[in-house]
């Protein structure tokens, strides 16, 4: 006996379920202007429902543009692969996109002129609906390039950085300046820093909020290193700073992800000095790497995947010309572990 074939899910049963036109849900579905959020949510939960999807192909020759987000990231293919906080960041975007029936185009970029050429290639073949721009730096051109070429981004960075664009961001100059007043509170007076490439923004910022904290505070030491963010870089700053004579070197670093934390952890194992008790060590980001060690590392902890998610909503409130106004996610906050402790007096 011959299976009765099920029924193809159209546009229209999508809108029956929904209870709106078919137009409702091509405008839902091309992110146009027009719906309430209420009822945008109400026909992307009746298409899930249904188990339909908008045909990308029959979209593209209709002169849309298909439903792909942009993203080039400047970091080298080999670090990028290892850092923890990338695959975080991707992985919450990414939780979002599929709630759209949206895909992520990713790239990686060698310098920033050639993610300016990507990111025009991308709006002017029609290849992307919006782009995430990450890693700000001074005097970025991106925000022109976007003004520009009327291409809708979300652009993760302090606003400071971020050239008007609606921007997401994290406070990193509270959270550096609750980081050194915490190991200051221990009883720490020489503190270093193992920080990020020198030219990116948030670094900076960093690197500005370390030094007024540190001065606030009267240290009888701050030390602060740039680095590329891979574990090789965070193992030769550490080194550097720990083979100093031991009245002259930091009894606690503060570093700028926790890669490089743990390559720090191994070279203080090497030099022979115990953690805490000869050097505190402190991770940012705190993935799943700060509690796989031992001892386990202190970190300023946040929610990258919430972080990452939040920026993939804000872009879709762009897209539908909703109220996406520039704001912070949670600060870092403090989450003391094994690897740090007041110094040996």
């Amino acid at each position: 006996m011959t299976a009765t074939p099920t029924p193809r899910v159209t546009i229209k049963d999508v809108a029956a379920r929904a209870g709106v036109s078919k137009g409702a849900v091509s405008l839902a579905f091309n992110h146009k202007p027009g719906l309430s959020e209420a009822t945008r949510d109400r026909i992307f939960l009746a298409a899930r429902e249904l188990g339909w999807a908008p045909s990308l192909t029959a979209r593209t020759l209709a002169g849309s543009r298909v439903d792909v987000v942009g993203l080039a990231v400047c970091r080298p293919a080999r670090v990028l692969g290892l850092e923890p906080w990338y695959m975080e960041f991707v992985s919450g975007v990414q939780s979002v996109l599929t709630e759209h029936s949206s895909s992520l185009l990713l790239r990686l970029v060698r310098n920033m002129d050639e993610e300016v050429a990507v990111q025009g290639a991308w709006w002017r073949g029609r290849q992307i609906g919006g782009s995430i721009l990450v890693d700000f730096r001074a005097d970025d051109p991106r925000p022109a390039l976007a003004e520009r070429l009327g291409m809708p981004v979300v652009a993760v960075g302090h606003p400071s950085l971020t050239g008007g664009l609606t921007s997401v961001w994290t406070d990193d100059a509270t959270a550096v300046t609750e980081a050194v007043r915490y190991l200051a509170a221990l009883g720490h007076r020489r503190v270093a820093r193992v920080g990020g490439a020198a030219e990116l923004g948030h670094t900076a910022i960093r690197t500005a909020a370390f030094d007024e904290a540190a001065g606030a505070l009267a240290l009888a030491g701050a030390w602060q290193v740039a680095t590329d963010f891979s574990g090789d870089a965070g193992a030769r700053a550490t080194r550097s700073l720990l083979t100093a004579a031991p009245g002259d070197r930091p009894t606690a670093i503060v570093y700028d992800n926790d890669i490089m934390a743990v390559a720090g952890l191994s070279v203080a194992a090497e030099m022979g000095l115990r953690v805490p008790q000869d050097v505190s060590l402190l991770a940012w980001d705190d993935s799943q790497l700060c509690r796989l060690t031992h001892p386990t590392l202190s970190a300023m902890s946040h929610d990258v995947h919430g972080f990452g998610a939040e920026v993939a909503r804000t872009l879709f409130s762009v897209l539908t010309g909703g109220e996406a106004g520039s704001h912070p996610v949670p600060t870092p906050v403090l989450t003391p572990r094994g690897s740090t402790a007041p110094p040996k007096v």
